[in-house]
């Protein structure tokens, strides 16, 4: 149960209620009505913003709506007070039998507690990684596929039909100097001198691999092959290898894509041709010659007449090439068949995660889509900033294997998946991110992954230790919904089974805003709130979890403690990480 959502609903009832009896004028739009914690925990349980948003339609001065409406609430068995603050929020607090009875939706749901239906099981295509074929994935990808891979996972939790996507870059540039680069280290493979890998081409090591492997396959079948021939065999055969590795790389970060979608394909089977037809019938393509981009001088513009996409109808700062100069589509043409494709396979809800480097693409790309399906489908693009990898404060440049950046593998082998999992998200996606090993691994505060591990273990081992003094007795999460909660009555207690209340609307605004970061602030927190009831209890023997002698209050303070290690293991479920037993 989501209890700011049933008391918002709750309130829209009231004002029917008020509007029924004269007090206010009927069909008022309730649906900015919001009820919220509030800003200071001292200012009570929950807030509405009621009689600030309906007070204009209503013709009333805010605090006379408020002072209605908490009239009504004043009557309310589960409120205990009503307050009025400001020009007109009302603040209201609950009894305590209104949190503890979370505690048995927790124990009655398990980790699916939190689970939402707001999304009403509408399709949402999140598309994340995507990186250019041409090597293995490096750290900055791993944030990125973390990022969205923890969002498709929020998305379902709140109540979507989530499909994760992976689009193939694998035409253009970038894949012919693949082939070229992969032609050389064949030839080496083959027993040829190679010299110094000339530039333009990538120098990674990884291709020795994808060279040997194309030369124990194919033999020397390639070497007096003409270019026609051989370029085609080695784009084909390392764009093949390299995708099982990333395939790999993904799968060792427990990320299973639903779907991979070749841009070579797309543009072989008509695809770009199609799309940008239906934007020439709509008087969106026209021929025009640009201004010089900014920062340019004026002889070093040669002006050209092009093929230009309208997307500042759409909110662009400029109109937008759809072909280069010799004739062939610019990648922009091939993306906007790309989104037009994912609109036709039934999204209308489009995610994309790219690199901090694509911002500029941004406006064109939700403006493409904007135009392509007629105001049908919405773009959200979500940036991931830059990972810097430290050791001890000192950056961590490159791996031997790749030549220029640090694999994911090896961060993923150096610190564990989990780990991975964890850090990338303690950050929102905008902000760069340091990645420091040391940091990552040591067991402190200060490492949130071990503390939010520290808090699931430490509540697995109490309830192991109860089920040893209590022998016989029903320690499962059904068994403790009978337990007696209204023996909950510490301060601390009820600030811990508030913050678990709170989970089911995390995850709708977490959701809605796109930001799965908040989840492991979210979970920093209530292991904030756990680990300070644990050290009370070190400090005050009747605020442990065994109480010797009152077998009650023990029961009621494990149904706690279950319902703590669930709401955590909820949380990590979204994020892709396992709970841990106990800390080794």
């Amino acid at each position: 149960m989501n209890i700011f959502k049933a008391f918002e609903n709750d309130i829209r009832k009231i004002l029917e209620e008020l509007a029924a009896e004269g007090a206010l004028p009927a069909g008022l739009d309730t649906s900015r009505v919001t009820v919220e914690p509030p800003r200071e925990a001292a200012h009570g349980d929950l807030s509405t913003n009621a009689a600030m948003v309906l007070a204009k339609p209503a013709g009333q001065p805010p605090r006379k709506l408020a002072e209605a409406l908490a009239a009504k609430l004043k009557a309310r068995a589960d409120v205990t007070s009503v307050e009025i603050a400001g020009p007109g929020f009302v603040n209201l607090r609950l009894s305590p039998a209104v949190w503890r009875d979370r505690l048995k939706d927790i124990l009655a749901a398990g980790t699916a507690y939190g689970q939402s239906d707001i999304g009403k099981d509408a399709p949402v295509n999140v598309e994340y990684v995507s990186a250019n074929p041409t090597g293995p994935l490096h750290a900055a990808h791993g944030r990125g596929a973390v990022f969205g891979d923890a969002l498709a996972a929020l998305l379902e939790k709140a109540g979507h039909k989530v499909t994760r996507e992976y689009y193939i870059n694998d035409a253009g540039a970038q894949v012919e100097v693949l082939a070229r680069s992969t032609y050389l280290r064949y030839r080496e493979a083959l027993g040829e001198d190679i010299g110094e890998i000339p530039a333009g081409l990538y120098p990674g090591e990884y291709l020795k691999d994808v060279g040997q492997e194309l030369a124990q396959r194919d033999g020397n079948k390639w070497l007096q092959a003409p270019e026609n021939e051989w370029l085609p065999a080695c784009r084909d055969f390392a764009i093949a290898r390299i995708m099982e590795w990333i395939r790999d790389d993904l799968g060792a970060l427990n990320i299973r894509m639903d779907a991979y979608t070749s841009e070579r394909a797309l543009v072989q089977s008509g695809a770009v041709d199609t799309a940008l037809k239906a934007l020439e019938d709509r008087g969106l393509i026209y021929v025009g010659v640009l201004e010089p981009p900014k920062g340019k001088k004026p002889d070093d513009w040669e002006p050209r007449p092009q093929t230009l996409f309208k997307s500042t109808d759409f909110g662009d700062d400029v109109d937008r090439p759809l072909k280069k100069s010799d004739g062939s589509f610019t990648y922009f043409s091939n993306d906007i068949a790309y989104h037009h494709d994912k609109y036709v396979r039934g999204f209308a809800n489009l995610i994309d995660v790219w690199g901090a480097d694509h911002g500029g693409y941004v406006k064109r790309m939700q403006a493409a889509t904007s135009a392509i399906t007629g105001g049908e489908a919405a773009l959200d693009v979500k940036l991931c900033q830059l990972v810097h990898l430290m050791q001890n404060g000192q950056p961590v440049k490159m791996s031997k294997r790749a030549g220029t950046f640090v694999t994911l593998r090896d961060v993923i082998e150096t610190v564990g998946r989990d780990v991975v999992r964890f850090i990338m998200l303690t950050r929102r996606n905008d902000q760069t991110l340091e990645f420091d090993y040391a940091k990552v691994t040591e067991q402190s505060k200060d490492n949130p992954v071990f503390y939010v591990q520290y808090a699931h273990a430490r509540c697995r081992s109490v309830l192991r230790h109860a089920a040893e003094a209590l022998p016989g007795k029903d320690l499962t999460a059904d068994g403790l919904t009978a337990a007696n909660l209204s023996r909950l009555d510490d301060e601390a207690e009820l600030a811990l089974v508030k913050r678990m209340a709170t989970w089911p609307r995390l995850v709708e605004s977490a959701a809605e805003a796109h930001e799965p970061h908040r989840v492991a602030f979210y979970l920093y927190d209530l292991a904030s709130d756990f680990h300070a009831l644990w050290n009370k209890g070190r400090d005050d023997a009747s605020l442990r979890f065994l109480i010797e002698g009152d077998e009650e209050l023990t029961l009621a303070r494990l149904a706690m403690v279950q319902a703590t290690a669930t709401v955590i293991a909820s949380g990590l479920q979204v994020m892709g990480v396992e709970p841990v037993e106990e800390m080794r």
